[in-house]
């Protein structure tokens, strides 16, 4: 991988970190950048529309100004309560030109959890879907919010409103050190933080993932995930703006709406979580779909199984799966999988990317040698400054600019990285640890298994012992064909001593992930 340039600085008043010298500003500056140089080349898609950097430079122009018009003032929270759709792209950029703090919201989430977001972080406007209405907090619950604008038909002032050529505003230039966006933590223990991503971050991101996946102009990318997460506003969007390629938007993931898109698109960049590949996989018209522009597959938040990887190195011969390991807090990419290297060390987060530093502590706070597990700590110019008015989560989670992550791994001696498991997932049985992630693995390589989940079930005299929660294929295996399978390739310790089989998919946050507390209280239940 060739990375530009890099050098010491000290940012945030305290963190020295290692820096690209040559980088955009801002993000603004890197919209105009790609506006400037590829005006008439496609930078969305959606359905039937298209827009091009001309035209999408316009609308951003208009609703940058019109918000500021409205009596917003720079610095000032945008909430934003919209899907994958076209609208989200417009807002994210207007409010980075315009110097406002843009907070993207799972479309998910109930209405006392986005009361909880508005509040938090203050929030002066929201944009909505009108199909959320049922879910928006009444006025008294959310005193500071003074501006809201519906996407169609709804309560409120329409959206189209700020698409409005407005007089020609002067935008004051945003300091790279400021906050470019709130993304709330999935909350999956305890109330959702909100990470303080800057353009300084994010912006080191981007550099990262366009020069580890060698993208280029013209390149196509899917945006498959949830917009609001940091895989679809860093990875995807900005990312893509970076090179002046062209983001696709996918409303809702669906296999084979995926594969017919992707085809008739020519995607050539995905970043997705390692279910959404199985799923494709699945569909029995798979090798009818021209997926030969297809070049990068990214994935992470979950391991990729290794039959999966088989599968998609057989049908698509010239695709480079690439694992990614990152967070909200991180900005996303902390290391990256080179390009090719799957072959050679299937199981691995790949390497730490240049900017990034990524170190192993044991209980003690020590770094461990190569190849000893211990507590990932990150550090480096993606890591967020901290959490927005949270100075006991900033307590908890931040070490002298480093990310504690909460993650057990290890790193070998040529510098590949591993993830194990989360510290509090990790299963104690009577004494012997049990990684979740090696059992999953397994797991996942029976062919009546869709997908799996393991958790620690408590227990009187073990403390704990395995637990397998697993969605199967019709005429799934029993309770005893899983726990055979099992014990041919782990320890008999390893082994679930119970496996519970679900006919719906894993509960999953929307970055993909496994929403272990609800299996656990499933369990309990």
């Amino acid at each position: 991988m060739q990375f530009p340039a890099r050098r010491k600085e000290i940012h945030y008043g305290e963190r020295i970190v290692d820096c690209f010298i040559d980088r955009p500003a801002n993000i603004d500056a890197m919209f105009r950048a790609a506006v400037a140089s590829f005006p008439d080349a496609d930078a969305l898609a959606a359905g039937e529309k298209r827009l091009t950097y001309r035209q999408l430079d316009g609308i951003v122009d208009a609703v940058a100004a019109n918000l500021l018009d409205s009596g917003l003032r720079a610095g000032e929270r945008v909430a934003l309560l919209l899907g994958n759709g076209l609208e989200f792209v417009f807002c994210l950029l207007a409010a980075a030109r315009a110097g406002l703090v843009c907070v993207p919201m799972n479309i998910r989430q109930r209405r006392p959890e986005t009361a909880f977001v508005l509040n938090q972080c203050g929030a002066a406007a929201l944009i909505y879907d009108a199909e959320h209405e049922p879910q928006l907090p009444v006025g008294s619950e959310v005193p500071a919010l003074r501006h809201i604008y519906c996407v169609g038909q709804g309560a409120h002032p329409p959206f189209q409103a700020l698409q409005k050529p407005a007089g020609k505003s002067a935008f004051a230039d945003v300091p790279e050190e400021a906050v470019f966006c709130l993304l709330y933590t999935s909350g999956t223990t305890g109330q959702p933080k909100g990470a303080k991503l800057t353009h300084f971050s994010t912006l080191h991101s981007v550099l990262h993932y366009q020069h580890a996946f060698q993208l280029r102009a013209g390149d196509v990318a899917m945006l498959a995930v949830p917009a609001s997460h940091v895989t679809g506003v860093v990875a995807i969007i900005l990312t893509i703006i970076r090179v002046g390629g062209c983001t696709v938007m996918l409303p809702v993931f669906k296999a084979r709406s995926f594969l017919e898109i992707a085809a008739r698109q020519k995607v050539s960049y995905t970043l997705i979580v390692p279910a959404m590949y199985n799923l494709c996989l699945l569909d029995p018209d798979f090798s009818t779909f021209d997926l030969s522009h297809w070049r990068v597959a990214g994935f992470g938040g979950a391991p990729m199984p290794q039959a999966t990887i088989e599968k998609l190195a057989q049908v698509l011969p010239n695709l480079m799966l690439v694992n990614i390991y990152g967070s909200t807090e991180t900005t996303s990419p902390v290391t990256l999988l080179p390009l090719g290297d799957i072959k050679h060390a299937p199981t691995s987060v790949g390497k730490v990317l240049p900017c990034a530093d990524l170190i192993i502590v044991d209980e003690q706070g020590r770094e461990v040698a190569p190849g000893q597990s211990g507590e990932i700590l990150i550090g480096g110019p993606m890591v967020v400054p901290g959490y927005w008015d949270n100075p006991a989560g900033d307590k908890s989670s931040f070490i002298n600019g480093y990310w504690i992550s909460g993650d057990i791994g290890s790193k070998d001696a040529e510098g590949y990285v591993y993830v194990f498991d989360r510290k509090k997932d990790m299963i104690n049985r009577g004494g012997f640890k049990v990684y979740c992630i090696e059992v999953e693995g397994i797991l996942a390589r029976h062919p009546c298994v869709i997908e799996t989940a393991v958790i620690g079930k408590p227990d009187p005299v073990l403390g704990e012992r395995v637990h397998a929660f697993i969605v199967g294929r019709p005429a799934s295996a029993t309770e005893h064909d899983i726990k055979a399978f099992c014990a041919q390739h782990l320890s008999d310790y390893k082994v679930p001593d119970a496996v519970t089989f679900l006919d719906q998919p894993l509960p999953r946050n929307a970055a993909g992930k496994v929403l272990k507390t609800q299996l656990r209280a499933l369990l309990q239940a």
